[in-house]
């Protein structure tokens, strides 16, 4: 991605989550993430995704693949500690709002997030926190159960009230397979990106990064798999099946 998107300080990127369970090196993933952080602190941002939880990430992978790695827990432990911290959702130029999931019957304004959110805790089944990581744009009007078991689907009425009571020209999120990279929702008001490239190694998706320029114009690239040379699937790694 970084060869694509160019190098971190030169270019800035905003993460939208789920830097684990998405194959067989979520650790090497994970902390080069959090060291370019810790190195670039005003040039990469990280949210958080549904992955980045304690319960999600004891059945999809990242805790089993520390267990391989490392012997113990103590790993898993830190990370999970960590991922509470990671904000909710980034506000760019004041016009763009990006979540990792998607909007929430519960907040209807940005400035909730901060004013009335506790966000340092494992994600909750339910309530705001929830929403923000694991809700998805619909073609139904109006909010509706999700089959995710969490969350909630939200129609284009929602994404419209939502923008228009924001300022805001678009929301951006991740969290949806979509097979070209990318996928506007809503008369264009939402957008999807997604940049894990033939997920799961077996979905033969490509990626996408989106990019704006100083005058906030919008560019788009899509790119596949980089040859693995640099590694080995493990003998013993199974990925769970995971709906998509």
């Amino acid at each position: 991605m970084f060869s694509i998107g160019g190098p971190c300080p030169d270019t800035n990127y905003l993460f939208l989550g789920d830097y684990v369970d998405r194959g067989h090196h979520s650790v090497e993933c994970v902390t080069l993430l959090v060291l370019l952080k810790a190195r670039y602190p005003d040039r990469i941002h990280i949210l958080r995704g549904n992955h980045e939880s304690r319960q999600i990430t004891q059945v999809y992978g990242f805790y089993d693949e520390v267990l391989r790695k490392y012997g113990s827990a103590n790993v898993w432990l830190r990370f999970t500690e960590l991922f509470d911290y990671l904000p909710l959702a980034g506000l760019i130029e004041g016009s763009v709002f990006t979540p990792h999931g998607g909007l929430s019957p519960s907040v209807q304004t940005i400035s909730q997030i901060n004013s009335e959110i506790d966000r340092v805790k494992e994600v909750p089944h339910d309530g705001p926190i929830c929403d923000l990581v694991w809700s998805d744009p619909d073609d139904r009007e109006g909010w509706n159960v999700s089959a995710r078991g969490a969350g909630y689907t939200f129609g284009e009425d929602v994404s419209l009230k939502f923008s228009h009571d924001n300022r805001l020209s678009n929301v951006i999120r991740a969290h949806q397979l979509v097979m070209e990279g990318f996928q506007w929702h809503h008369s264009e008001t939402v957008l999807t990106i997604f940049s894990a490239p033939n997920y799961c190694y077996r979905c033969g998706n490509q990626a996408g990064i989106l990019e704006f320029d100083e005058r906030m114009n919008q560019h788009i690239t899509t790119f596949d798999p980089a040859p693995n040379h640099a590694y080995v699937t493990p003998p013993d790694a199974r990925l769970p099946d995971y709906f998509l």
